[in-house]
């Protein structure tokens, strides 16, 4: 952190706006962790900037004392990669939810993270439509009754990380809304990693679809749902420490230890596999699925930026050509003088 910058502190990075969010949503401990996080970064205030599309999440950038800009329903990973091109030297954050990014702003997501763009994506998950009063969203489960589906969606939902792995996603990773201490670490490192970051939230929409995640938040059953991911570490988990994930083939499966299986019998993750296929099955284990979900950095790697690509092309074609003349661009090929008529 340089010290020719303020020393900020989270309540410097709350606006003066009124946050109309519902009394105990998870937005709430989202934003309090942001805040809390930024000042970590020594980045000053007027370098960082929040781009939103549209739903409960997307109210974000009023509350943060920063740049931002509340845009298009899906389209804040197109907004976002302009700007990032235009001033590369900002920090950028696209705030989204399963809604609007993964219905219609799919496509957009999509590119962004193939692309490997220099910023940032929180993808705040409720299983839900928020916003406009409880409708069934991609990410909720096969049977959800709800005011769209009053017999059950028979959809097949979207699973946020593997999408963002199958778009070969340079950093993946997964957090809960009450899980403070980790979700503010989770934040963090994405903020540190340059190109595209993709931080799925699990976040609960207490009015419409209030304990969707309770099987990752409840203190009685949360171990032995969720595995909290440790690069270089075996995959442990449970209340007593004693389950673990060993691959069976190509096939992930549960075992338990001290029945015949030890510790380096287990899968060890590598967050850093240049291949994405560990990252892949981590993000395909659900716990109606016998598995535990898994929680932390899936993937960090590196690979050249999009942003980065487009500085250093337009730099290269600078020396050779020197700089561009619009007025001669605008003036250059054919040409037509048109004159008034004459009578």
């Amino acid at each position: 952190m340089s010290t020719d910058l303020p020393v900020l502190t989270a309540a410097d990075f709350g606006s003066d706006q009124d946050i109309r969010w519902c009394p105990g949503c998870g937005d709430y401990s989202i934003l309090a962790q942001m805040k809390k996080m930024l000042p970590n970064l020594g980045v000053p205030r007027e370098k960082i900037v929040f781009i939103s599309g549209i739903g409960c999440s997307s109210r974000f950038p009023y509350y943060m004392n920063t740049y931002g800009m509340h845009s298009i329903h899906g389209r804040a990973p197109a907004f976002a990669t302009g700007l990032k091109l235009a001033r590369p030297d900002l920090q950028v954050w696209v705030i989204t939810g399963d809604g609007d990014a993964l219905s219609i702003g799919g496509n957009h997501l999509m590119h962004v993270i193939r692309r490997n763009v220099n910023l940032n994506i929180v993808l705040f998950n409720n299983r839900i439509y928020g916003l406009t009063k409880g409708q069934y969203s991609p990410t909720s489960p096969p049977g959800k009754r709800t005011k769209s589906t009053p017999y059950g969606s028979i959809d097949n939902p979207l699973n946020p990380l593997s999408l963002a792995v199958g778009c070969e996603a340079t950093f993946v990773a997964r957090s809960i809304d009450t899980y403070i201490k980790h979700l503010g670490a989770t934040l963090e490192r994405a903020a540190e990693h340059q190109g595209t970051s993709f931080v799925e939230v699990y976040q609960n929409c207490n009015v419409f679809n209030d304990g969707a995640w309770s099987y990752a938040t409840d203190r009685n059953i949360k171990a032995d749902h969720l595995l909290e991911l440790e690069h270089g570490k075996p995959m442990i988990f449970g209340k007593n420490r004693d389950k673990g994930i060993r691959l069976n083939g190509m096939e992930p499966e549960v075992v338990e230890l001290g029945k015949g299986v030890q510790e380096d019998d287990l899968l060890f993750h590598d967050e850093k596999a240049t291949e994405p296929t560990l990252a892949y099955l981590l993000s395909r284990m659900r716990v109606d699925d016998g598995f535990p979900e898994p929680i932390g950095v899936l993937r960090s790697v590196e690979h050249p930026t999009y942003d980065g690509g487009v500085v250093a092309q337009m730099d290269e074609v600078t020396a050779q050509k020197g700089k561009g003349d619009l007025n001669a661009l605008f003036r250059m090929g054919d040409t037509w003088e048109v004159e008034a008529e004459t009578t």
